[in-house]
């Protein structure tokens, strides 16, 4: 199967990320940072995500990680369409929902609220699972070792060392609303975890 399929499933999918997540980065910097927690991980980490979303377009773009290359096999390409699809749903849900909350790193704008409402009625942090499910149909997908699988580490390391930070943040700014919210719905993922 060409991998034609492939780098062109990459930019469509990076479009519409792009497209999804613009107005709401906008919005968000207009908005005034109440309380911020940017240290030195969350730069790192904000630079890992970057670089993990640029991998694979510099894949389609260039023989950079040609050595790295598999053959592409439809059923895997079909299945990180379908995680692409459910992953870039659940990203401009979570955007929507969030409104005026939403920010790239740990901060919390004048008048933030808590969120409990749609997609955050199931999943506490479904923005993060967003990006699992997009980072893993780009594994399926993309027919290199390198490029596939680049942004689901770099998505994994960023929610193994967010998560808390961020849950610590809306504990403390939050209390016992928090905590209720917390008590009756899942981290990450729905009914599981």
């Amino acid at each position: 199967m060409n991998p034609w399929y492939a780098k062109a499933l990459i930019l469509a999918g990076s479009v519409a990320m792009i497209i999804i997540r613009a107005p709401h980065g906008h919005r968000s910097r207009k908005l005034k940072v109440a309380k911020s927690r940017k240290g030195p991980l969350e730069v790192i980490l904000l630079t890992l995500a970057w670089l993990g979303f640029f991998v694979p377009l510099v894949w389609v773009s260039s023989p950079a990680f040609a050595a790295a290359e598999i053959p592409l096999h439809p059923l895997l390409l079909a299945g990180g369409a379908v995680f692409y699809v459910l992953g870039l749903w659940l990203f401009h849900r979570s955007h929507v929902d969030l409104g005026g909350n939403w920010s790239i790193t740990l901060e919390l704008r004048e008048g933030h609220h808590l969120v409990t409402q749609g997609v955050y009625r199931r999943v506490r942090h479904p923005m993060y699972l967003s990006l699992l499910l997009y980072s893993i149909g780009q594994a399926l997908a993309v027919p290199n070792w390198i490029a596939g699988p680049s942004y689901l580490v770099v998505m994994a390391l960023l929610i193994v060392f967010r998560l808390a930070p961020e849950e610590r943040m809306m504990r403390e700014e939050f209390g016992k609303p928090y905590e209720e919210y917390a008590a009756r719905t899942k981290r990450l993922l729905p009914f599981v975890w």
